[in-house]
């Protein structure tokens, strides 16, 4: 065991998701289905958060964190992915568990001093621009530019950005820009974080998704955005470096929300089966519903235990893009099956949006695809195999 496992209490970690489990209870459940309707969490719903301390855990307290291991961030996630509320989990896994940490382990001191403690309270709401609509996954296609002027000292952003988490709430935004086309993106790119709103900047339309209805994703504009060379995050022509050296723990998140997500359909399907009948009994008496969900338990305990060991290997800086890689591909394809299966156990009921299950199967669809899609998992794993 080491001595980083030994700092973790575990009637510490308990009491974190019971006051989880009570806020969401109080401050998410009554309203959850309007927000899902309106397309959008209440900005001042940011604030609650930050006030309940569920926000930026790991980050130093000098910063305005609480300076907790991974393990607690992974709680926050867990819970509210368990719960069935996937919209607030992949706001809070933006703006927490990735914004945060490109400030804290690139940005200089300025920028932790002023933008962390912000962003525990919730005053500041952070986003990551890096996708445009000819660049996903593959992030060495983006045309998005920033052009130094030597006169005005200062770079002017010209692009367009899409799918963006936080999009209609940030108040910031890192936006990934190549500043020299001369050669590959990948050697050419680098990050800028810009203050919203600004002259040049435009909010696009709040996007229409098969899932994930309150999470705000958009469309950003930049039309000669001027910021001053100060607003670089990290070193000029290193931002694809520093993207991919996030990645890890951008993809472990999404292992976390999976398997979590899972055991909270799990939880609502068990239930279900005891209360429905079907020809004068419940279903769990048929053995086809109890080898289901036989299965099924088996398969999240399997990835469980597999996410356990990468949470592990996150607190103590030995988590690799292959593992990671591994743990966002493995779980997230379980996740549409596992949800898929348990939808069909509500049979007719599981198609009607008032059963939560029906959210659980079409949130669970985006998880193959941001982060990096399946195939791309497939295409890392393989080059280290294969080397």
């Amino acid at each position: 065991m080491s001595s980083l496992e030994v700092v973790i209490d575990q009637e510490e970690m308990d009491l974190l998701r019971k006051s989880i489990h009570e806020f969401a209870k109080k401050e998410v459940e009554p309203f959850y289905d309007d927000w899902e309707k309106q397309g959008n969490i209440p900005r001042e719903f940011w604030n609650k958060l930050g006030e309940q301390g569920f926000l930026l855990a790991e980050i130093p307290e000098q910063y305005g964190g609480l300076g907790v291991p991974f393990h607690y961030s992974a709680v926050v996630i867990e819970e509210f992915s368990r719960l069935g509320f996937n919209a607030i989990t992949a706001n809070l896994a933006v703006h927490d568990v990735i914004v945060a940490h490109y400030i804290l382990n690139y940005g200089t001191e300025a920028q932790k001093e002023y933008y962390l403690p912000k962003m525990a309270t919730g005053e500041l709401v952070g986003a990551i621009a890096m996708t445009e609509p000819g660049a996903g996954s593959d992030l060495q296609g983006i045309k998005t530019t920033a052009t130094y002027d030597e006169e005005r000292k200062s770079y002017k952003i010209n692009g367009q950005k899409t799918f963006i988490t936080n999009g209609q709430h940030c108040d910031f935004v890192i936006v990934a820009a190549r500043t020299d086309v001369s050669v590959k993106p990948s050697k050419g790119m680098t990050l800028f974080i810009v203050d919203v709103p600004i002259e040049g900047f435009e909010r696009g339309n709040n996007l229409e998704k098969i899932g994930l209805h309150a999470c705000d994703t958009s469309e950003l504009y930049f039309d000669d955005v001027w910021i001053k060379d100060s607003a670089i995050l990290g070193e000029k022509n290193k931002g694809l470096h520093i993207l991919m050296s996030e990645l890890p723990r951008e993809r472990l998140i999404l292992a976390i929300s999976a398997v979590a997500a899972m055991e909270g359909a799990l939880d609502l399907t068990v239930q279900y089966t005891k209360e429905r009948k079907l020809f004068g009994e419940s279903l769990d008496h048929f053995q086809h519903t109890r080898f289901q969900l036989a299965d099924l338990f088996t398969k999240v305990r399997i990835h469980r235990s597999f996410i356990k060991e990468c949470i592990q290997l996150m607190v103590e800086g030995k988590l690799d893009t292959v593992t990671a890689s591994m743990a966002k591909l493995s779980s997230t394809e379980a996740q549409g099956e596992v949800m898929d299966k348990c939808l069909q156990l509500f049979g007719g009921y599981g198609y009607m949006t008032e059963y939560p299950i029906s959210r659980a199967f079409v949130d669970a669809r985006i998880q193959r695809i941001y982060g990096g899609t399946s195939e791309v998992m497939k295409h890392i794993i393989s080059k280290e195999i294969l080397k």
